[in-house]
């Protein structure tokens, strides 16, 4: 029993011991299998490497077994130079042109393309495996400018069809004009691009593009809301800055012209020019002292120019108050702007006030060439030009003219001094005294102080004439009525073949009709002969002197009976004949223009 029970116990070590043998031995084998394998696939990477996968082509440039590098540079080769050689583009129509990619911003990233093509170093068994087992025809990775590229398609698009038309709102004399959207036809920019690039890639000389519809960036309902938020509110009235006390309105049509609408971002935006509309304020005041309100005569009209404050001000408050009227609703259009202001002393109310409206009077005379009357008559014109009367304020012709001087504008000619011609400045301006005269007298304002001619002149209307001479002899009257009075003087110079012409008109609101009666000549009075012997003596054929009486007649305006009337009573001196030769003694009255 005790023999049996060994041996039962100890059978089973013998196989034990063969199969962990076996087991090693699979080990073994396995080892020096994945060993080989590794080998192998260590061998595969080896000859692998970065390479780019055998048989690939890029755009038809074989780069298969090439390493990254190589390839690169093979691929630089191949298209470098391709940059700068002109494709040929032509478009429907018969259009063309030559178009170098490097002008485009056409180029081939090099890298990405060689990268996307399978290079690189990699222990992945796909790798590998699309090494040996080949790559695939991939396109070069090319990268176009489109700004560049929009740029020059649009100079390839001239010519072709309508070319788009945007939108635009504008501004016209006080009112909004509309351009309507057109579309129109264009070169297909994507489309070019591929075009182009294809062409490039394929070593072509040419390439075609495609003409597609072309929509305008500035559309309707652009335009509808440009209408709408800005334009035609900013031309539905005026709009008025304030400046302390004076205000500065400003018409559509007066600043329509710093206005605009400009294409931003697929849409009109307004624009404002700031030069524009400060140089309007700055017409409508002053940067010094205040102007006052006056007048001037437009189509033979007497019409307010505005007094003008003296204002100083920083232009963006200006534009500031200015923009946000343009959008106001009507009845709110006003708003006062941050500024110093000097107001004027006669405002532009005062001066509508004053009732002056229309031609109340006017008077002609007319006088022979001489060039010392062109001067003389001319310049106490231009002096008295311009006079506004106020109710009850008096006009003195001395005051107006001053003394006459050469520093003031005047020149030698002939005066009558003592009943005869002589030489003096000023000579010639007793016909602006007649004349302005007579249209005081028609008029019909009041008479303060006249000083007829010594002897009569026969260019002037018998017992209406006035003489002056500085300081003593004034023409001067009173506007005795509710209204004001703008005197308007000018002169037409005489020539050697035409006589000179002094015209005065007063402007008013007409008071008084008035008509002038003139009475015969009577008490004539012989001239007598005068003999002188000074430097300046000048021969002179004397006349007979005269009375004679005028009668101004005042009818209310509009009415027939007559108002009241006035007298002037006029004596002429005779005046006497003159021969050059011994002087008598006489008195001397004052001298005369």
């Amino acid at each position: 029993m005790t023999s049996l029970e060994q041996g039962v116990g100890q059978g089973p070590v013998k196989p034990a011991k063969r199969e962990g043998l076996g087991a090693k031995i699979v080990v073994v084998v396995l080892v020096v299998l994945l060993a080989l394998v590794a080998g192998g696939y260590a061998a595969a990477h080896g000859i692998a490497g970065d390479k780019v996968p055998l048989g690939t082509e890029v755009s038809g440039v074989d780069i298969g077994g090439l390493s990254r590098t190589e390839a690169i540079a093979e691929l630089e080769e191949a298209f470098g130079q391709r940059a700068g050689e002109p494709i040929e583009v032509s478009v429907e129509g018969g259009r063309s042109a030559d178009v170098s990619p490097a002008e485009i911003g056409l180029a081939i990233d090099y890298a990405a393309t060689v990268d996307a093509a399978g290079a690189g170093d990699s222990w992945s068994p796909r790798r590998q495996w699309d090494y040996f087992t080949g790559g695939d025809d991939v396109e070069a990775i090319v990268d176009v400018d489109e700004t560049l590229l929009s740029e020059r398609l649009a100079e390839l698009s001239e010519g072709l069809g309508v070319p788009p038309q945007d939108g635009q709102v504008t501004f016209a004399d006080g009112r909004v004009e509309v351009v309507d959207p057109v579309p129109g036809e264009a070169v297909d920019t994507d489309a070019a691009a591929d075009a182009i690039t294809a062409a490039f890639l394929g070593q072509e000389d040419s390439a075609e593009l495609t003409v597609t519809q072309a929509e305008p960036d500035i559309d309707d309902s652009d335009v509808e809301a440009a209408l709408e938020g800005f334009a035609n509110p900013a031309m539905a009235s005026a709009v008025t800055l304030v400046f302390g006390d004076s205000e500065v309105r400003l018409q559509p049509k007066q600043y329509d012209g710093a206005l605009s609408m400009v294409p931003e971002d697929g849409e009109l935006v307004p624009r404002i020019d700031v030069r524009k509309v400060t140089r309007l304020v700055k017409s409508a005041t002053t940067e010094g002292e205040p102007v006052d309100a006056g007048f001037e005569l437009v189509d033979g009209k007497p019409k307010v120019v505005p007094a003008k404050p003296g204002v100083e001000f920083e232009p963006e408050d200006v534009i500031a108050v200015f923009t946000e009227l343009l959008s106001a609703p009507e009845g709110e259009r006003t708003g006062e702007v941050e500024a110093t202001v000097r107001e004027a002393d006669f405002t532009t109310e005062e001066a509508k006030a004053l009732g002056i409206k229309k031609k109340v009077s006017e008077f002609v005379t007319y006088y022979p060439y001489a060039e010392y009357r062109n001067v003389n008559i001319g310049r106490a014109a231009e002096l008295i030009d311009g006079t506004v009367l106020k109710p009850g304020e008096t006009f003195s012709l001395n005051d107006t003219v001053g003394e006459r001087t050469a520093e003031n504008g005047f020149t030698i000619g002939y005066i009558i001094s003592n009943g005869v011609l002589v030489k003096d400045y000023g000579g010639g301006v007793s016909q602006m005294a007649t004349t302005t005269f007579n249209a005081m007298f028609f008029a019909g304002l009041e008479d303060i102080e006249h000083k007829p001619h010594s002897f009569y002149i026969d260019r002037y209307p018998e017992g209406r004439e006035a003489t002056v001479a500085w300081p003593t002899v004034d023409l001067r009257f009173r506007n005795d009525t509710d209204y004001g009075v703008l005197i308007h003087a000018t002169v037409q110079p005489s020539t050697y073949s035409s006589q000179g012409v002094v015209t005065v008109q007063m402007f008013s609101t007409k008071v008084w009709d008035i008509e002038s009666e003139t009475s015969g000549r009577y008490n004539y009075r012989a001239p007598a002969t005068r003999y002188l012997q000074t430097p300046d003596c000048e021969p002179f054929t004397g006349y007979s002197g005269f009375d004679v009486d005028v009668t101004r007649i005042f009818r209310v305006h509009g009415e027939d009976e007559i108002d009241h009337t006035e007298e002037f009573h006029t004596v002429y001196t005779a005046a006497d004949s003159v021969v050059c030769g011994p002087p008598p003694g006489q008195d001397q009255p004052d001298d005369e223009d």
